[in-house]
Order: C-alpha cells, then structure tokens, then sequence
C-alpha cells in the first residue's frame, strides 16, 4: 500500500470517528441545554413570566441586533454589557438591598462586614437552588426574587426605550434611543434576558454547578471555576506539548530522509496557461472583493469609534441612521463574505487551469453566480437595517431581516439563497475539475483533495439551515460553530493548502508526490483538532461538562502544528528565491509568508491565550476575544484570500507590469496596521478588563463605569494610528488592482530562452 493510499484512509478514519462524536456531543447538549419553562411564578402563586413571553423576548433580541449589541452567555459584541451577566448582578443586587433595607442600612454597601458575609450565604441558596418542575415545567421563585425581577426589568425596560434619564448610559452601551419602541417587547425582552441569567446562576439537579458551568464570575453566589475547568485546562496544556513533542518527532525523521534532488524548471511552467472565458470572468469576482473589503475597513472604525462617542460620529447623529447594532453586523459579515468571495474566485479560476477543460457554458454560470452574490450582499443587507431600525416586523424578521447569531445574521431567505449559491460554485467547480479527477491523471490525490474541500464548502455552509426560528439557544450555539469554525477554519484552509500546493507543483517547485504527501498530512494534523475543537467555543453555552473536556483537549491540538509553522514559512521563502522567474510571483508568496507569522501569533499564541477552559473563563466576551479574533481571521485568511487573489490576477493579466511599490505598501501596511491595533489597543485593554474580572466579577469588567474610565477612552484612540495605516494598505491594494485595467503597463511575458538565460546566469 502506497503512502497516499494509506494517508487517504488515515484521513477517512479520522473524519468519520470525529463527526460521529461531533453528533454525539450534539445530542449531549440537546438533552442537557438548560430547560425553557412553561412558566415562572412566585411563591405567592403569582406569573412572573411564560415561555411564550420569554420566546418573544428572543424574538425581539435577535430584530435589534441580537449578539451584535452586547452579548449572551460571552458571544457578542463588547462594548454594550453582557445582557445575561449584567442582569444576575442586578437581580443580586436587588435583593441584597432590599435586605439591607429590612434592616434599617441604606443599601448592601452601607452594613457591616459580618451582615454582609450573612446575606451573602443567605443570597447563594436563593439563586444557586434549582427550583425548576419538569413535570410542570414550572419555576417558582421566592418573593424576593420576584420583586427584584419587576426592579430589573423596569431598568430594562427604560434602557431600551427613551427615557431621558437613561440617555448616558444608552450612549456608552452605544445604543440608538428607542432601541426597541414597543413597550410590551421591551418588557418580553426583560423575560429573555432574565431566562439566561437563570441558567448561569442556577445549578444543574444533582450537582454543584449551574448549566453554564458556573460562568460568569459572580463572587456574591460563588459562581466561579468549577474543578473541571482546572483539570480540562491542564490536560490541554499537557495534550499540546505531547503534540509538539510527536510532531517534531515526526518532522525529525521526515526531513532526514533526503528529497531526490530534482531540477528545476528554467523558465516559468504556468507562463503558456491559456485564459479560458470562464477563467477572465472571475476578474469581476476580486473587483468586488476589494469594494467589500473598503466598505468593511470603514464600517470598522465607524464601530471602534462607536465606544468613545456611543451615538454620534464627530457630532453626526449617525446612530439614528446606522446604529451601532448594525454598523458591527455588517462589519464582521463582511469580514466572511470578501474573504469567501476570494475562494469562490480562486476555485473557479484554478479548476479550469488544473484541468486544462473548459466545460460548456461555464462563463454564463460564473457570470450567473456573481450577479447572485451581489444580490445577497444588498438585500440581506438592507433587510437587516429594516429588522434594526424596527420597521420590518418581528413576523418577517427571521427569514427576511437580522438573526441576532454572529457571523450568521442574515434572514433564512438570504441563508437558503447562499447556501444554492454555493452549491453553483460547487458544480461550478467540479465539472471543470472533472477531467483532472479521472484515474490516471497526474496530480490526482491533490485535485481529489482540492474537490472535496470544495464539496465541504459548498453542503457545510448548511449547518446554517440546522436551527429554527425557536430552536433553543444552545443548539444554535452548537450549529453555529460548525458554521464559523468549521466552514471557514476549517475546511477553508484545507483548500487553499490544496490550492497552494498546485501552484507550486504546477510552477516545478516541487514535485507531484511530495506535495500530495505533505498535503493529506497537513490536513490529517489539522483535521485531528479542528473537528472536536468547535466544541470549546461551547464551554459556556449551556452544555456539560463532557464539552468542555473535549473541546480543551482536541482544540489544544489545533496548535501543534503552528509550533512548526517556521519550517513552512522557511519552506515557502526559499521556493520564492529558487530562480529567477519566481520574481513574478514574490508578492503572492510574502502574503503567504505573512500567513505563516500571524498563524503563529494570531491563531497560535493570542489563540490558545483564550483556550484552555480556565482562561476563557474571564476572558470570554472581553478585549482579548477579538485580539485572537482580528489577528487570526484577517491574519491568516484575508492575507490567504490576498495572496491566491494575486496568484490569479498574475495568471490574468500575465503580460502586465506590475507597481511593485504599491503592493509593497499594501503588504507592510496590513502587518504593521494589524500589529499596532492589537498590542496598542485590544491586547492591554483585554488585559485591564481581565484583571478586573478576576478581582470583581465579571459584569464588572463589561460595565459602563469600567469601559468608560480615561485610560479605556485613550486604549480605544490608541487605534488610529494603526487603524489609518492599515488603510492605506488598503487603498494601495484597491489603486493596484485598478491600475491593472484602467492604466495598464505592458512589458510582455519573457520568452521562453530568456527565462532560461536568466536562469543559466543566476545558477552559474
């Protein structure tokens, strides 16, 4: 049996045994996600709340904005509060001065220690104690609790609204006045809130921590690290150095095994590629990425400058026309759709050059797919600015408006319309891959990898179609993450490996065999965390305790192999200088280059910062989520979608010029710009924010009289220097680009004999 045969089974075994758990875990949480009552009454026999108050109240969240505006359970945004946590520590509070005041003290502050450590012991039995009925699906809460429960919904109520009163505090949550204008949503909105407070504060029947696995910090009821989150994050810390130790075995006796030397080709193999139609139809494809990718760098800083100024931009009301709900949604769905807009162009460029076939009537199907994607961006797009500013009606807002869920916001009409869009591409792809598919054809283990990472792209963005429009919460959290973690960290990377492969066994750089090794290998390390490490996005939404082990382990393997990515970026710098025609090609392979050093920092270290469970803990919801976040997702996958982008306007436009100091300053721009913003702002600001979660609880950490303290205010500035240099990287990129076309510079493609002269001279 050959090695790739014997890879390719490995890889089957390991995808089969990985999603059979996946699913397994998946039922886990269905069965153990924190229960929705029927009703919530007090001891006096009085309703407080029913489910169908407390569905509509999910309802309404997810039509201002859901998770783009403060978050739930840690997933959202981060200047408004974390709605579940901030609304416990008002409860708690509640009811601690209204004993105070049974007492004759002004409020809880006001008494002595010793009164103070009593309540406290009193007040944990109150909220930990599981009150729920399964048989009537009933909650029943003691009085105190319930007047406290009418106290904090009151507050709710007028937040949300345009109470005159609460207009600092809904400018430094960065809320538009009359966020929700309907009085009765505003109060079903409190019964949502309080329903996922309940499950962070109340604890599982026959156990010791509440269904969130005692997040968030919250000393008054000892909500604090379980034991579990100790253990699962030590294992995970010795599971990754067992990974390093393994892997740099295996790297050890891999690379001591000599490559047959090889000659390289003396002039460039891919220079008589012929442009098929279809091919130059993908130009439009890379245009409208860059207009997407403007468009998202603005509304950025539109967001960033949000947490100074909570409803104005340099004096323009701009919350009464593009809130900040909405100005963070587009932003990050953005984010997802320019760089999926580069694999969508990079695929249908690269198959008809794998295959060397043009199938029928391919241009008119590529053109077909791009007017579908500029339809979806505008109208999920203008259907979310309805949904927010409260004009499109809770009745259509699932399908046609804002689903409240990060990265998939976009009405289920727009989900359906994606998702067969993406089937387009996938055939797309596929029959002009076909050819090359068939046994016996060169490469074949590559291409026969390149396709299935296409299949993955195409069906896995349908787990966006996995939950309903009352599916409970925890089970669109799970779905969720297999939309974002493993659609686009996943699958995303094995085909632009596939890809990058191809382009340089194409280029003669390495050999057929070699590639396709180091390829399936590749994807069975990644594959090894990636599938079972969606689960630690999951630590805290309602699961139990088996999620939160296996997402620490598995997902601490998702690092080994970014402690070796200094090989493949010495691997790839060295096939940049291997002759001289690889000029042509040096700016793809720096931004690849730039791939493997914020694979290592973004995704490696400020990555596993946040990993292990005892870390995420605090830092869940906090600055330093988007320090990884930021670093990562542009970091590796925009500057991949950049690269393969210029790989392919090469292929394009092969007898151009090009302006060489514009990419220049496009290249160090991006880093430099990406680098300031995260150690100048997002890193010390996490940090601040951590260690006040840790010292006070965490609804501290989320206040507004924490985020809006001087030294926050100056951190948030602090991006405009890097935010402005980032820009300009990529306004470079976007006049390049353009100059392709509208002043383009001929200097011809160099003949064959003067490749290899220059090639012979170079060597000798």
């Amino acid at each position: 049996m050959t090695n790739t045969k014997k890879l390719w089974i490995s890889l089957a075994i390991l995808l089969v045994a990985s999603f059979s758990v996946l699913l397994l875990m998946g039922r886990e949480i269905y069965q153990k996600a924190p229960p929705m009552p029927e009703q919530v009454v007090s001891t006096a026999g009085e309703t407080i709340y029913t489910r169908a108050d407390m569905e509509l109240g999910r309802r309404v969240w997810q039509s201002m904005g859901g998770m783009q505006l403060g978050s739930i359970w840690g997933h959202g945004g981060y200047v408004a509060p974390d709605w579940s946590a901030d609304w416990l520590h008002r409860e708690i509070m509640a009811v601690l001065n209204a004993w105070a005041a049974e007492e004759g003290a002004e409020n809880y502050a006001a008494l002595s220690p010793e009164r103070q450590a009593a309540l406290k012991g009193r007040l944990e039995g109150l909220f930990r104690t599981n009150t729920y009925d399964p048989a009537t699906g009933t909650i029943t809460l003691a009085e105190e609790r319930a007047r406290a429960i009418e106290k904090v919904s009151g507050h709710y109520e007028q937040l949300f609204g345009n109470d005159p009163a609460f207009e600092p505090l809904r400018e430094a949550y960065a809320m538009k006045d009359d966020t929700v204008p309907d009085a009765e949503h505003r109060k079903a909105l409190g019964a949502f809130f309080w329903w996922t407070a309940w499950a962070a504060g109340t604890e599982r029947p026959g156990d010791t921590i509440t269904y969130t696995n005692n997040w968030p910090s919250e000393p008054l009821i000892e909500n604090r690290p379980p034991a579990s989150s100790f253990v699962w994050s030590a294992f995970s810390v010795l599971f990754l150095l067992a990974g390093i130790g393994l892997l740099g075995w295996h790297y050890a006796v891999s690379h001591g095994r000599e490559e047959e030397p090889h000659d390289l080709p003396p002039f460039d193999p891919m220079r008589g590629t012929v442009v098929t139609p279809s091919m130059s139809a993908t130009a439009k494809y890379f245009w409208v990425l860059l207009a997407l990718f403007l468009v998202q760098i603005l509304l950025g800083a539109i967001t960033a400058h949000y947490q100074v100024e909570g409803q104005v931009q340099y004096g323009f009301e701009l919350a009464n026309v593009l809130p900040y709900s909405l100005s963070r949604t587009w932003h990050t769905q953005l984010a997802v759709l320019w760089i999926a807009t580069a694999w969508l162009g990079t695929g249908l460029y690269i198959a008809p050059a794998i295959s060397g076939y043009e199938p029928p009537y391919q241009r008119l199907g590529v053109n077909f797919l791009w007017i579908c994607l500029i339809i979806i961006v505008v109208g999920s797009f203008a259907g979310q600015w309805f949904a927010v500013m409260q004009t499109l009606g809770l009745e259509n807002n699932f399908w046609f408006g804002h689903q409240g869920w990060e990265y998939a916001d976009m009405g289920r009409f727009w989900q359906i319309f994606l998702f067969i869009g993406l089937v387009l591409w996938l055939v797309l792809v596929g029959r002009a891959l076909w050819p090359a598919l068939r046994p016996g054809a060169p490469g074949r283990s590559i291409t026969g990898l390149l396709f299935l990472s296409t299949v993955a792209i195409g069906l896995f963005f349908g787990a966006a179609l996995a939950w309903g429009e009352n599916t409970h919460i925890s089970m669109v959290e799970y779905w969720r993450w297999w939309l974002v973690h493993l659609w686009v960290e996943g699958f995303f990377e094995v085909f632009a490996t596939a890809v990058i492969a191809f382009l340089f066994t194409r280029l003669g750089l390495l050999k057929l065999q070699t590639a396709t090794v180091a390829v399936l290998f590749a994807t069975i390390i990644f594959m090894a965390g990636g599938v079972l490490g969606t689960l630690h996005h999951l630590y805290f939404a309602g699961t139990p305790t088996v999620v939160l082990a296996l997402g620490a382990s598995f997902s601490a393997l998702e690092v080994v192999p970014l402690a070796y990515i200094g090989f493949e970026a010495y691997h790839t710098f060295r096939l940049s200088k291997a002759t001289p025609w690889m000029e042509r090609y040096r700016w793809p392979i720096m931004f690849f280059l730039a791939v493997s050093f914020w694979n290592l920092v973004g995704a490696g270290l400020f990555g596993f910062l946040i990993n292990p469970p005892l870390s995420l803990y605090y830092m869940q919801g906090l600055n330093l989520t988007p320090l990884h976040g930021h670093t990562a997702l542009f970091g590796v996958y925009g500057m991949l979608g950049i690269g393969l982008v210029l790989f392919c306007l090469r292929g394009l436009k092969p007898e151009l010029a090009w302006n060489e100091g514009l990419l220049k300053v496009s290249f160090w721009s991006f880093n430099v710009g990406l680098a300031m913003m995260a150690l100048f702002t997002l890193l010390p600001l996490g940090t601040m924010q951590l260690i006040e979660a840790i010292n006070n609880g965490y609804w501290s950490a989320r206040s507004a009289e924490f985020m809006q303290q001087p030294i926050v205010d100056l951190l948030v500035w602090m991006r405009v220097p890097g935010d402005t240099i980032f820009s300009i990287g990529a306004l470079a990129l976007v006049v390049f680009v353009i100059g392709l076309w509208v002043r383009p510079r001929y200097q011809g493609v160099p003949t064959e004999e003067e490749e290899r002269a220059a090639t012979t001279k170079a060597r000798a």
